[in-house]
């Protein structure tokens, strides 16, 4: 495959694998990325995100032993696979979600982390609009190394939650919402200026961005020690 450069030296670099993207390649393509990734000098984790069953299908029959996210979870039918996951490593996450609309995004997040041996725990459905319900959380908040903010409509969770933990806060606005959220860009300016310090923010729906954030700052915190 002529097109086909892969990055083998990407975590040695970032600390984090490339990843094959989907969207936009043949199931051919897929199979191709994954195999030479899996090919490759590098022991880290291999993804192939936002994959359509066409594009699983071939990948997995060429590059058999994937782990796939669970498809009830997965956004218009799309799935993240991960070959070679890593084995449990210190540092915990937790990925709050505003709404059960927003777990595909979630479950796109959790796979990420979980592929790089974050132990990653999921509670959804702790939107403002029942404040109660993330303040039950504030044990959970206070154990994890790095929380992951999963909102769409105005995006407020961020900031709740930013106010509550001494932990790193990675807001990921989602495109779910009314009219007035135009299809997350309410959210994503709303954390943008967030009266929380601190908060980082990925873009629309970007699941898999924050995953990574979350690993490099997990990364920082365990090479500091």
């Amino acid at each position: 495959m002529s097109d086909l450069r892969v990055d083998h030296d990407r975590q040695g670099r970032t600390g984090v694998a490339e990843a094959v993207y989907a969207p936009g390649k043949t199931p051919q393509q897929c199979a191709a990325a994954v195999a030479e990734l899996l090919a490759g000098p590098g022991t880290g984790p291999v993804l192939l995100t936002r994959a359509r069953a066409e594009q699983a299908a071939a990948a997995m029959s060429r590059s058999p032993g994937a782990v796939v996210t669970d498809s009830a979870d997965a956004r218009d039918g799309l799935q993240t696979l991960t070959w070679r996951q890593q084995p449990p490593r210190p540092g915990t996450a937790l990925v709050l979600t505003a709404g059960t609309g927003d777990l595909p995004v979630a479950g796109e997040a959790a796979a990420v982390l979980e592929a790089y041996g974050v132990t990653t725990t999921v509670v959804a459905d702790v939107g403002v609009a029942g404040l109660h319900r993330v303040l039950g959380q504030q044990e959970a908040l206070a154990a994890a190394d790095v929380v992951l903010v999963v909102a769409g409509m105005e995006g407020a969770l961020a900031s709740v939650v930013a106010g509550l933990t001494r932990a790193p806060v990675i807001g990921v606005p989602t495109s779910t919402g009314y009219g007035a959220g135009l299809e997350g860009v309410t959210a994503l300016l709303a954390m943008l200026a967030s009266c929380s310090p601190g908060i980082t923010v990925v873009g629309i729906d970007n699941g898999f961005g924050a995953a990574c954030a979350a690993v490099r700052f997990l990364n920082g915190r365990e090479e500091g020690r």
